[in-house]
């Protein structure tokens, strides 16, 4: 539900210095233009594994796995949920490109999971890596992408949420912590589609099933969260980009695709 960017330090940590764009430039110039596959279809090659309380790639009960070609979050192991938030990261940060999945809500949510959590994921952008978590961190500093199914009324998907940050929206610093967007309820087991066009600390906006449901700017640290305030350095807390992982909150979830476009800025 809720996750900096910058060079990383030998040590795997996170350097957090948000002015990582020459690396991030030579890095995206070097791609093709066209859709880059982050899901393989077959496997977890190229993501690393990150569970609250435990250590990094621990996949305590076999939380992420693919099968059948469909990457999978799963709690057919778990007894209880107990506040096991994980996340799923893919192995190189970006900054300016268009993301795009198609997911679904399956199934029962983990016994003990959050009732907030019913039908809810996420993909988290301009995310701190992995490696710079604290073992007992629940969500890595970054911009949520927010995922809902629907339950009892309306309830719509391709939200923001900020563990850690703040984003500007029609000019003014938004610290609320969650904001929907105008997307439509999608119940059942459907397959929905969403798309980030991301620009850097510039504009980010979130697309569903094709239409544009939220947009702001700007996304930054929020100097008063413990997580995010070890990451600033030299005052500078704007987010040029950063990791991107996918959400393990408790319900069941399913990945069919999931691909990335450089835009070449």
């Amino acid at each position: 539900m809720y996750p900096l960017v910058g060079r990383f330090l030998a040590a795997g940590l996170l350097l957090a210095s948000i002015d990582f764009s020459a690396k991030l430039h030579a890095q995206e110039t070097n791609q093709d233009a066209s859709w880059i596959q982050l899901f393989n279809g077959k496997d977890l090659d190229g993501w690393q594994i990150k569970i609250n309380g435990y250590e990094l790639n621990n996949n305590f009960g076999n939380t992420f796995r693919v099968e059948d070609g469909i990457l999978k979050v799963s709690y057919d192991q778990y007894d209880q949920f107990n506040n096991r938030f994980g996340h799923l990261f893919y192995k190189a940060p970006y900054s300016h490109y268009v993301l795009r999945a198609e997911y679904r809500f399956v199934g029962n949510q983990a016994p003990g999971g959050p009732a907030w959590a019913f039908r809810n994921s996420g993909i988290m952008i301009h995310g701190q890596s992995p490696e710079s978590m604290d073992k007992n961190q629940e969500f890595p500093v970054s911009i949520e992408v927010q995922l809902l199914g629907g339950s009892s009324g309306e309830r719509s998907t391709g939200n923001l949420c900020t563990p850690g940050t703040h984003v500007v929206m029609d000019g003014k610093l938004i610290k609320q912590h969650c904001i929907n967007s105008k997307s439509k309820t999608y119940y059942g087991d459907q397959w929905v589609t969403i798309e980030v066009e991301v620009h850097g600390n510039k504009s980010i906006k979130h697309i569903v099933n094709g239409e544009t449901v939220l947009e702001y700017s700007q996304p930054q640290l929020d100097p008063e969260d413990r997580d995010a305030r070890k990451l600033i350095q030299n005052d500078k807390k704007l987010l040029q980009g950063g990791t991107i992982s996918l959400q393990a909150e408790s319900h069941p979830v399913e990945f069919r695709k999931v691909e990335l476009k450089i835009l070449d800025e």
